[in-house]
C-alpha cells in the first residue's frame, strides 16, 4: 500500500517536472520594434509603384511580412498619432489634441506595460510628446514629459524633426551627431540591440524617423536619382532614400544578431503625405496630411515576424491604435495595463489568417474634422459643430472618395453617424479625465508652445542661432 503523503509528494515532484518541461518549449517572447516615418505618404513606396522613389528594402520587407492596404495613422498630423501607438487610445483621449501636445502623466504606455513584464526598453528618434514646437531640439535631462517618464530606459532622442548632423540627448546628455538622420538613429538602435540581446531580456525599440519632414536636407549622394525635381522634391526624396537603406541595415542587423526570426518589427507612417512635393506622394488618394480624407490617414504599413507571419497582403482595416492591443494580446498582458475605453483591437488573428470584417469603427478628430471608418464604409465631416453635414463613402468601390452617398444611403448614414456620435461623447468625457482612476485631470495639460520661447532653453539658443536647422526659429522668437 502506498503511503498518502508519499504518493502526494510524488505526484507534486512529476507535476512539476512536467509544467518545468512544457514551459521550457515555449517560444520565448519576441523582440519588439516599432519603425514610423514622418509624413511619408501611402503612395511613396516601391512596391507601390511610385514613378521616382525605389525602395527595395521596405519592398523585402513588405514580400516577407503582412503589407497593409488599408493601414490608417492615428490622426492626420504627427503628435497625436505618436500617443495613439503608446496608448491604444484615440489621441484625443489622451489629451494630443494636435501636433505639439503633451502626453499626458495618467495614460498607460506600452512601454511602461512592457518594462514591467521584463523588457528593456529604448526610444530613438523624434518624440514630439512633451508639449513642445519647432524643429527638433535636444530633449533636457528634466523635462518631465520625456520619453524616460513613459517606460523608456534608454533614449536618444529629440523634440520633433531632425534632419542632417543632427543634435541630439542621450537620457539629458546632448551629444552631436553627423550624417543622415535615419542612418544615425537606426545605428544607435542597433547597438542597444547588442548590447541586450544577451541579457537574457526581450527588447523594445522604437525607431521614429524626422523623415521626410520639412524642411528637406538629404545627403549629396542620395539627390543623385532625383536631380531632375524642383529642390524640395529632390531633397523630400533624397531622405526616402536614405531612411529605406537604414531599414535595409536594421534588418540585416537583425539577422546578423540571430533575432530576425523571433522579432515583430512594423513598419507605418505618423500620418498621410504632403502636398506640394512632385511626384503625387499619397498614391492619387484624396488629401493629403492635415485632412481626415484617405490621403491624410491612410499609410504604408508592414508587420514582419519571420517565425509567425507568412507572407501576404491584407485588405483589413487596421491603424495604429491597434499595435498596443495586439503586442499585449502576443503577451498575455493583464488587463490593467491600458486606461481604457480602448479605441484599438488586437491583430494578433489577423498575423495567421485573413479575419472577418473589424469589430470596432476606426475613429478620428483633428480640428473641425472627423471621421469614422467602418470597414467599406467611411463617415467623414469637415466640421464638428452641430447638426454639420457628413459625408459617405463606401472606400472599397470608391477609394478616392469622389461620390457621397449620404443621400442615396440613409440608413447607413444613420447608423455610422449614430455610432461615431456615441463615441464623440465619451472621448469629451475622456478628455475631461473620467477615464483615470481618480476620475479627473490630476495636472493641467501644458499649453503647446515653442522651445525658443521657453525659459528652459534660454540658456543655449546664443549657442544654437547659426545652426541652419534652428536659426530661422530662433530669430523670429528674438522678434517677438
Amino acid at each position: 500500500m502506498i503511503h498518502f503523503a508519499t504518493f502526494s509528494c510524488a505526484a507534486i515532484a512529476l507535476l512539476s517536472c512536467l509544467s518545468f518541461e512544457a514551459s521550457a518549449k515555449d517560444p520565448p517572447r519576441p523582440n519588439i520594434i516599432f519603425v514610423m516615418a514622418d509624413d511619408m505618404g501611402w503612395g511613396q513606396t516601391g512596391y507601390r509603384n511610385h514613378p521616382v522613389l525605389k525602395t527595395p528594402n521596405l519592398d523585402s520587407m513588405a514580400n516577407n511580412g503582412l503589407r497593409f492596404e488599408r493601414f490608417y495613422a492615428g490622426c492626420c498630423v504627427c503628435s497625436p498619432t505618436r500617443a495613439s501607438v503608446l496608448t491604444g487610445r484615440s489621441p484625443d483621449r489622451c489629451g494630443v489634441l494636435s501636433h505639439g501636445y503633451a502626453l499626458r502623466h495618467q495614460e498607460k504606455t506600452i512601454a511602461q506595460a512592457l518594462k514591467d513584464a521584463g523588457y528593456v526598453t529604448g526610444h530613438f528618434g523624434k518624440w514630439h510628446l512633451d508639449g513642445l514646437r519647432g524643429p527638433g531640439a535636444p530633449i533636457l535631462k528634466d523635462d518631465p514629459y520625456s520619453p524616460g517618464h513613459f517606460g523608456f530606459d534608454e533614449w536618444l532622442s529629440v523634440t520633433n524633426f531632425f534632419d542632417l548632423d543632427p543634435l541630439m540627448s542621450r537620457n539629458g546628455e546632448f551629444e552631436q551627431k553627423k550624417g543622415d538622420s535615419s542612418d544615425i538613429i537606426v545605428a544607435e538602435a542597433i547597438e542597444f540591440l547588442k548590447k541586450h540581446k544577451d541579457g537574457g531580456e526581450p527588447m523594445f525599440t522604437v525607431i521614429w524617423y524626422g523623415t521626410p519632414h520639412s524642411p528637406f536636407k538629404a545627403l549629396d549622394d542620395d539627390k543623385v536619382p532625383f536631380g531632375n525635381l524642383k529642390v524640395d522634391s529632390e531633397n523630400h526624396y533624397g531622405e526616402l532614400a536614405a531612411m529605406d537603406r537604414s531599414i535595409g541595415t536594421l534588418r540585416s542587423a537583425l539577422r546578423e544578431l540571430e533575432i530576425a526570426d523571433n522579432t515583430l518589427l512594423v513598419f507605418c507612417s505618423d500620418n498621410g503625405g504632403l502636398p506640394r512635393i512632385e511626384p503625387d506622394t499619397v498614391g492619387g488618394l484624396r488629401g493629403n496630411k492635415g485632412t481626415v480624407y484617405e490621403g491624410g490617414l491612410r499609410v504604408p504599413a508592414i508587420i514582419e515576424w519571420p517565425s509567425v507571419i507568412q507572407p501576404r497582403i491584407t485588405e483589413y482595416p487596421a491603424c495604429t491604435m491597434d499595435l498596443f492591443p495586439t503586442v499585449a494580446d502576443i503577451l498575455a498582458l493583464p488587463e490593467n495595463v491600458f486606461v481604457r475605453p480602448l479605441d484599438g483591437v488586437s491583430l494578433k488573428p489577423l498575423l495567421n489568417e485573413e479575419v472577418g470584417p473589424r469589430v470596432r469603427p476606426i475613429p478620428f478628430r483633428f480640428q473641425k474634422q472627423a471621421a469614422w471608418v467602418d470597414n467599406d464604409w467611411k463617415l467623414v465631416t469637415t466640421k464638428r459643430d452641430q447638426g454639420a453635414a457628413f459625408e459617405l463613402y463606401h472606400l472599397k468601390d470608391d477609394p478616392h472618395e469622389e461620390t457621397n452617398l449620404a443621400r442615396e444611403k440613409p440608413e447607413v448614414l444613420a447608423k455610422l453617424k449614430a455610432g461615431y456620435k456615441a463615441w464623440n461623447e465619451a472621448v469629451e468625457a475622456s478628455f475631461a479625465g473620467k477615464d483615470y482612476a481618480v476620475g479627473r485631470l490630476s495636472e493641467a495639460d501644458p499649453e503647446p508652445h515653442s522651445w525658443t520661447e521657453d525659459p528652459r532653453y534660454e540658456p543655449y539658443l546664443s549657442e544654437w542661432e547659426d545652426r541652419w536647422e534652428f536659426r530661422p526659429y530662433i530669430k523670429r522668437s528674438k522678434k517677438k
